[in-house]
Order: C-alpha cells, then structure tokens, then sequence
C-alpha cells in the first residue's frame, strides 16, 4: 500500500495542473499546493489582497474589453486584455477562495464566449481577414486560451469553457501552418513576429487536459518554426548565444520568455534533451546578463525602438546614465512566471532566488499604493514608476498590458511560497501563514510560518503531520544570507549553505519547531560596468533581499552624490529607524563619507505624485 501511495503521489506530481496522466515523458521535481491550501498574512498577503479587491473586483473595466471582440479594438492587440484579466482572476481565486471574484470571473469568461463567430473563433479579427497579420490577432487568441484554461483548470472544469477552447485552437490549425496555410513566423507586429509562436503554452495545456495529439503536432510545427522570421531562437539559445543577439533585431524580452514558457510544457510531453538545453541556458543567460538588483530586466540603450522592452545586456548597463526607460512589468512578471516553471521542473534553487528578488522589489515597487494599476515599467533612478505604454484609456483609466500583468505576479506568490516534492513540503519564501500539503506516504501535513520577515531574519515553521513517519522538509536558503543558522527543536544543524536547499529528514511529529535566522546585514553594492564609463561612479545597497534608496518625498537631496561607508567585506552599518510616511515598508539611517542619509526599500517609494528615487547612488568624486 505505501509503494502504491507513493508512486501516486509521482504521477500527481508530474500531472498536477492537469487532467490527462500518461501524457508526461518528464516528471517535475516539485509541483505548487493545491489551490486553498495557501494561507497567507501580512507583507506580501495585504498587497495580494489590495490589487485584488481595488483591480480585479473594483476598477477593471471588463466590459469595455470584452466589447473589442464585438466591434473591433482601435490599436493591435488590445484582444490580449480580456484572457489576462481572467488568467489573473483564476489565479487570484485559486489562493483566495473568494466568492465575488469567482461570480465576477465567470460572468466575464461567458461574456468572452458569447463572442465567438462562426468559424468557432474568439478574436477580434474579422473571420473574412482572419489570420490577422499585424493586428496581434493570434497574441490575442493566445491570451483567450491562456485565460479560458486558467479558468478551467483552477475555477471550474467546465465543459462548455473546454469547448469553446478546442474551436479557438482549430481555428488556429485551420489559418496557421506549413503552405498554404499562413506561417507562424509570418503573423504579427513586430519586425520578426516571435509574439505569435507564443501560442505554443496554451496548445501544451490543452494537450495535456486533452490528450489529443493535434495539438501537441501543432506545437511542434511553431518550434521547429524556429519561433521567429529570420533566425531560429531556439537554435540560438542551445547555443548559448547572448541574449541581445537572439532574435535580433528585436530581442523582445517580455514575447520571448512568453514563448520560453510554453517550450518548458513542450519538453514535458517530449522529454528531448536538446530543449532542455535551450530552456536552461534560457534561464542561465537572462539571470547572469539582464537581470539588475530589483529582478526584472530590459533596457533602451542597445535597442531604442524597443522603448526598454529588449534584451540589452541589462544587469551590466543598468547603471548607465544614457538610459531613458527599462524593465517593463510584464518582462519582469513573465520573468517570474518562467522560474516558477524551471523551478517545478529541476528543483533549481537560482529560480527562487530570481522570484524572491523580483517579488520582493521590482514586482511590489511597479505596483500603485492603492492596488489600481501597475507601472508601464520601473526606473532606478528618477521617476521609477509610468502609465505611458501600450494600452488605452478607458474612461480616464490608463488600462495597459502592465497593469494586466502586475495582478498575475501577485496571485503567483502563494503558487511558489511553499510547494512540494516526492520527499516532502518545500519552503521557498519565507512570509506569516499556514500552508497544507501531504507527505511521501498520503498523510496529511500543516505548515505554520510566524514571522515578520523581511522586516527581521528570523522566523518559526512549526509542523502539524497526521501520524508519525519519515519524510523531508527542504529549506530554501538564499544566496544573500551568508551565515543562516537553522535548529529543530533546538538542536543546530550544521551544514546550512546560501543558495541551496536545506533538506531536513526525520521521523516528524506534530508540534516540532523548525527555527531559521537569515543574516540581514546591509551590504554595499558597486555599479557593474558596461558601455558608457560613467556608469561605474555608483553604489547601491541591499538588507537581506530588499533593495533600498533614496525618496524625494523624505529627503530633498535624495540624488547627491555620496560615499557609502563600510567595512572591507562590503557591509554597512545600517540602523532601521521608523518610517516616516505611511506605507513605507521599512527606513534606515545608513552612514556616509559626509554624514549619514535616509533610505528606505526601492518597493516602498511612492513616486506616482510626481517624485523621484535614487537607487543607484552617485559617487563623490
């Protein structure tokens, strides 16, 4: 019996969003908790709830959205907006379990339906011009499928979503393929049209609810399409090719880690090494090249068309003065939504340190204090925060691609906090709430984690099984935190390495305490070096995962050059003080060669009044 429950819990595993088992020729390492069993309070749950009652229940003009699917949208793909909002909202139910939203998500969802033309179709592109060409006509289809399969895997399996799911991707099939048929690659807005291959994830999910294998055919066809006009992405990325030179010239960041996505699911249902391959250089190459100290990525001075929506070598030019606008918000939530992706499928622990340092600055820093919106993209140093960028204004609401994005990071949190694997739970962010799982051999498990964290470094997880038994708890321990010390029960275990999974096995019982203490120091920061010299004449500085700066809104010399202070392993000694303004997350006082400055955490400056941050420093010189 205990060989069958735990070969069960494999394939659960393996086929966790879906329905359809048999289909994987590659298990995931760890798979997220089913929904309803995340509980989340205080730091991040307050913002997660914030965006969803003032967003998704308060001014999110569904409606007017859907209605483009009716009489047409003024600008390419505004379509895309409906299918985030109802991505979004699954997500958000999925955690919260909130009444309203589902009724309101359903209404929408049937809205969307009740569109569709005769060709089985849900687009906003006439049937007669159908596939759309420049209109982002299959970006939006993509979006319809993203958010009809979120509903029916999350909300309701419900058989008429499915059906309306299976017409929308035929009549994909039927306009979209090898002569005669339209190309993939010949289909969009761009110079090299690598937003329509991002098909491909919604194709892979419904394959896997399925099992049908047209679909999975169909995925082929885009990847061995080479996902793009003029070059073959996937090719270049197996290689190892930087990534401002793959898919040039329009190394669209947010497009392409879309199209990433739906090649992770690809390498499920085939298993071929070559792909993942491209998936883990992917990954490897976007976290060491583009990605700057708040976690999202993307920059103007390589690629100006691209507005800072572009692979530009960002983690070495983030400091440059002659940038003008980077990381778009829905680079850095794709961004995140990929490593929660490479994390169920190799148990990497980098993915979580790339989630934990977006989530913790780039993703809450771009969101309004109010919960209504998200920033276009994230500046580090001026205004931080803009609703100029594609998208519209809808009855005086800026409603962009952005603020569509931002909620979907958010309702992402609880997905990736705790998950588990076959040895047992897996602890990944460390924020106050109870979180439920199995173990190996079918019984059930509570977490409870109390703690401020990150205000401190310290937190309890006490554990709660049903019965008693072996099985294995792992610990994300992150990189920043060099002396973490970790006791059960009040015994030390020794070994606790930055970066890495701590793995605690033993015969758990109920009220056992795990406690962690994080090394939350200051550290300095010294400006990267790319193509303009001047970028080098900075510094910055991080306590635990938080990013800090300077804000306009406290501190009238906010951008004067300066010389932080510290010792010669590069810590500083900051002291947390009380904020200031209200909403401010956390506020030091930290020391200078001129006498000391206030910072607080980059998350917690309010720039949308019109004031500015510093979060790289400039030197004295």
């Amino acid at each position: 019996m205990r060989r069958i429950t735990i070969l069960f819990l494999a394939l659960s595993l393996a086929a966790s969003l879906y329905a359809q088992e048999g289909l994987y020729k590659v298990d995931d390492a760890l798979s997220p908790l089913p929904g309803g069993k995340a509980k989340m309070e205080g730091y991040l749950e307050d913002d997660i709830l914030r965006s969803q009652e003032n967003w998704a229940k308060g001014v999110m003009p569904y409606d007017k959205v859907v209605e483009f699917f009716r009489t047409g949208r003024k600008q390419f793909a505004l379509g895309e907006m409906p299918g985030k909002s109802i991505r979004t909202n699954s997500l958000l139910w999925r955690y919260s379990r909130d009444p309203q939203l589902k009724s309101l998500t359903k209404e929408v969802v049937y809205s969307l339906l009740a569109t569709a033309k005769e060709n089985g179709s849900i687009s906003c592109t006439p049937v007669d011009q159908q596939p759309g060409d420049r209109d982002g006509d299959i970006w939006e289809r993509k979006y319809v499928l993203l958010g009809l399969s979120q509903y029916y895997l999350d909300v309701e399996k419900d058989p008429v979503v499915l059906e309306a799911m299976e017409k929308e991707a035929r009549s994909v099939m039927d306009q979209v393929g090898p002569a005669p048929k339209k190309s993939i690659t010949e289909l969009g807005w761009s110079s090299t049209n690598i937003e329509s291959s991002s098909i491909l994830e919604p194709f892979m999910r419904l394959y896997f609810i399925t099992g049908k294998k047209e679909y999975l055919d169909f995925a082929t066809y885009i990847v061995e399409s080479g996902g793009n006009e003029g070059s073959d992405i996937f090719a270049l990325l197996e290689a190892g090719t930087p990534m401002r030179e793959v898919g040039k010239p329009y190394p669209k960041a947010y497009e392409m880690t879309s199209v990433m996505e739906g090649l992770v699911e690809y390498y499920r249902a085939t298993g071929d090494p070559r792909i993942l391959k491209c998936i883990t250089n992917f990954f490897n190459e976007v976290k060491d090249q583009e990605i700057t100290i708040i976690g999202n990525a993307g920059t103007d001075v390589y690629w100006p068309k691209l507005n800072g929506e572009g692979w530009g070598n960002t983690a070495a030019e983030q400091t440059n003065p002659d940038i003008k606008r980077m990381m778009e918000t829905c680079v850095g939530v794709t961004w995140m939504k990929f490593c929660s992706q490479y994390l169920r499928l190799t148990g990497d622990p980098a993915a979580v340190d790339c989630i934990e340092k977006y989530v913790y600055n780039g993703l809450l820093g771009a969101m309004r204090p109010d919960g209504k919106g998200f920033s276009y993209v994230n500046l580090l140093n001026g205004s931080k925060v803009t609703n100029h960028g594609w998208g519209m204004n809808i009855d005086g609401l800026p409603v962009t691609c952005c603020n569509l994005s931002g909620p979907t990071g958010l309702a992402y949190i609880p997905y990736v906090a705790v998950m588990r694997s076959a040895e047992g739970p897996v602890v990944n962010l460390y924020n106050r709430g109870v979180f439920k799982t199995e173990t190996p051999d079918g019984r059930y498990v509570s977490l409870g984690i109390d703690t401020d964290f990150p205000r401190s470094g310290d937190a309890k997880i006490a554990v709660f099984p049903s019965g008693s038994g072996k099985f294995t708890i792992k610990l994300y321990i992150p990189s920043w935190s060099s002396s973490t010390t970790v006791s059960v029960n009040g015994k030390p275990i020794r070994d606790v390495r930055p970066g890495t999974y701590l793995p605690l096995v033993r015969d758990w019982k109920a009220g056992d305490e795990i406690m962690v203490s994080f090394d939350m120091k200051a550290r300095l920061i010294q400006a990267p070096e790319g193509k303009n010299p001047e970028g080098k004449y900075f510094q910055a500085v991080q306590w635990g995962p938080l990013v800090l700066a300077r804000d306009e809104n406290i501190d009238p010399d906010y951008d004067k050059p300066v010389r932080i202070i510290a010792d010669p392993e590069g810590i500083v000694d900051a002291r947390i003080v009380d904020p200031e303004r209200p909403g401010t997350r956390m506020q030091f006082i930290v020391p200078t060669t001129t006498g000391p400055i206030k910072m607080v955490d980059y998350s917690s400056v309010d720039c949308w009044e019109g004031s500015h941050i510093q979060t790289w420093l400039p030197l004295t010189r």
